[in-house]
């Protein structure tokens, strides 16, 4: 049964037709591509044949292509133990390219549901896309001016990634103070449940102690009321002594006249 090689997603960045670099489970065939990294086989011993020189037209034709993977390198994915190797395509483009280019970033950014504004990682990799296939069709008329775009290019992915280095930093600055926030904003609270309860406290108090005024007062003005009647009585009990001793006193004297 046929495998179907599912190729990496697209991208507005225009490639050359997949080539298979080698198969995991075979020896790799002389014809294949060298992987990144791996080590060129040495030369047979003896004598070395004269290398035939190439041509001004095989080196003018490989120079873009080089160029090309230097500054787009070439995209690599493995399926079913093999390993598949896509490079930017050295084609010149066309005005005819260049606007379905632009039709095509259009429709990108309408189908991926790409913000107008704001932060949108979405539209930042659609531009990307499209700016690195303008440094690829400049680069293949100038190599000069392409290597100069991507000096461009650079600096702004650099400049952009400081933003959001400093846009991380500050959200993770706002979510310390914020913790910090909600943390002195439950411990205010917790205090103002405590005073709250000390002033519930001390309000039982105050309306304890004014109860036990109240009630010495009330006895105060009961036992100054009782000595009040009993002063009252113990002075007419008083005068009325006393009338009686005068009245005593004046029926003595009166026979005596």
């Amino acid at each position: 049964m046929a495998t179907i090689m599912i190729p990496p997603p697209d991208s507005l960045l225009r490639y050359n037709p997949p080539m298979l670099v080698s198969r995991r489970t075979e020896k790799r065939s002389p014809e294949a591509l060298p992987l990144k990294g791996t080590p060129q086989p040495s030369p047979p011993p003896g004598p070395v044949p004269p290398s035939r020189p190439r041509t001004t037209a095989a080196a003018s034709a490989k120079e873009p292509q080089e160029i090309l993977n230097a500054i787009l390198p070439p995209r690599s994915w493995e399926e079913d133990n093999r390993l598949w190797v896509q490079e930017v395509s050295s084609v010149p483009s066309t005005r005819l390219d260049v606007v379905q280019l632009q039709e095509q970033l259009d429709l990108k950014l309408q189908q991926r549901q790409a913000r107008e504004t704001g932060i949108c990682p979405v539209r930042r990799e659609l531009y990307s896309q499209c700016f690195d296939e303008l440094i690829r069709e400049t680069t293949i008329n100038c190599a000069e001016r392409g290597l100069l775009l991507l000096r461009v290019r650079d600096e702004i992915q650099m400049t952009i990634a400081a933003y959001q280095t400093l846009y991380e930093s500050s959200i993770a600055f706002g979510m310390r103070k914020a913790l910090q926030a909600e943390q002195g904003k439950s411990d205010m609270e917790k205090r103002i449940e405590e005073l709250e309860e000390e002033k519930r406290e001390l309000e039982r108090l105050v309306s304890e102690e004014k109860a036990k005024c109240e009630a010495i007062e009330k006895r105060e003005i009961e036992r100054r009321q009782i000595e009040e009647k009993k002063h009252a009585e113990e002075v007419q009990f008083l005068k009325r002594t006393n009338q009686q001793l005068k009245a005593q006193l004046e029926s003595i004297i009166a026979p005596n006249k």
